[in-house]
């Protein structure tokens, strides 16, 4: 860098630096100010070699390298997989987006909704989930105050506001949607409907996942009226599960209760993640182990699964927790298993 760019920057600097401080601009405005500046300022002189930046060194979408992840780390979701790949890669291989991509995710705790939203965010950050281009928001800890709606929905347009001016390809996951107060949600409508720009900000770019619980009981009788028909849980299709999923979600008390953007169809596909079945926990297990650098005999993982619960009673046919409690009942297991070998070898 020349001298002459090296007294520029420094003033730069000197001036946003005293914006900041100043009480001209409140604390949320100035922070985004400055925050956008020096990125626009790391971009222009390349500074991205020393942190993460909006470009292709950091933002690199690798679809192919999802959808086979997807396809050996998730189990028991066909509805998810084809279409979450596709919309994401239709999405990303897109110049020019009518609007921003919009997923919902539902299903019962365990079964999935995390676990694809954080390999989504692996396959296009360098950065994964830890990736400042990444923003999680769950319910009961960003928005716990029912008397403070009004006051989340305006901190909520300012943050995605300032995060999408920073960079257009911006990831928003929110969680725990259905434990949100109604309304919140409603507040990002205008950055996923179909606009060009708003104040000058495109947010056409981004994604945003919604993960909720919402609809996890009737997808689990659909499901599981599926199976007592004789048939697979692959003869469903999503197009039926969509409209289970969309009256819940509308008429379940929760973040999308009476939402309008059910109402305004923004929302661009309606995810199921299906109930899992003992075969699907057993991978699961399968692969915890493996990751802990043990080897998945047929007796640990029935002595696993056993210690799951499964429902209904007369079937035992779906876990109620899905994959969730997994590794702690591994780790249990192992420790088990270890301390009757000792045992054992104490007793000879």
């Amino acid at each position: 860098m020349k001298w002459w760019q090296i007294a520029k920057l420094s003033l730069l600097l000197l001036v946003l630096i005293l914006v900041l401080q100043s009480n001209a601009l409140e604390p949320i405005t100035s922070g985004l100010v400055v925050g956008g500046a020096l990125a626009a300022l790391a971009t222009k002189y390349g500074w991205c070699r020393l942190g993460e930046c909006c470009d292709a060194t950091w933002i690199r979408p690798d679809v192919s390298g999802l959808a086979d992840t997807l396809k050996s780390r998730v189990y028991g979701q066909h509805l998810v997989l084809g279409t979450a790949v596709n919309a994401i890669q239709a999405h990303v291989q897109t110049k020019n987006h009518k609007k921003a991509l919009v997923l919902s995710f539902h299903g019962w705790t365990g079964n999935g909704k995390n676990y694809v939203s954080s390999f989504i965010a692996e396959h296009l950050y360098v950065n994964g989930m830890r990736s400042k281009y990444v923003h999680l928001f769950i319910a009961e800890l960003h928005f716990p105050h029912r008397a403070q709606i009004e006051t989340y929905k305006s901190q909520l347009r300012r943050w995605i506001t300032g995060n999408v001016t920073e960079c257009s390809q911006s990831l928003f996951i929110f969680d725990e949607v259905d434990k949100m107060h109604p309304g919140i949600i409603d507040a990002i409508r205008p950055f996923i409907s179909h606009y060009a720009e708003i104040d000058g900000v495109d947010y056409r770019n981004a994604i945003f996942i919604f993960l909720s619980n919402t609809g996890g009981n009737d997808i689990a009788i659909k499901t599981y009226a599926t199976w007592e028909a004789g048939k697979k849980r692959e003869a469903i299709t999503r197009k039926e599960m969509e409209e289970v999923i969309t009256a819940s979600a509308f008429n379940e008390q929760g973040g999308l209760w009476h939402s309008s953007l059910i109402e305004s169809d923004v929302i661009d596909f309606f995810l199921p993640f299906l109930p899992m079945e003992r075969k699907h926990v057993k991978l699961c297990i399968k692969d915890d182990l493996e990751t802990k650098g043990h080897r998945a005999t047929e007796e640990i993982l029935n002595r696993v699964a056993n210690e799951l619960l499964f429902y209904p009673d007369k079937t035992r046919l779906f876990s109620k927790s899905g994959c969730k409690r997994v590794s702690q009942k591994v780790d249990v297991v192992l420790m088990e298993m270890e301390n009757d070998y000792k045992l054992y070898i104490d007793a000879i």
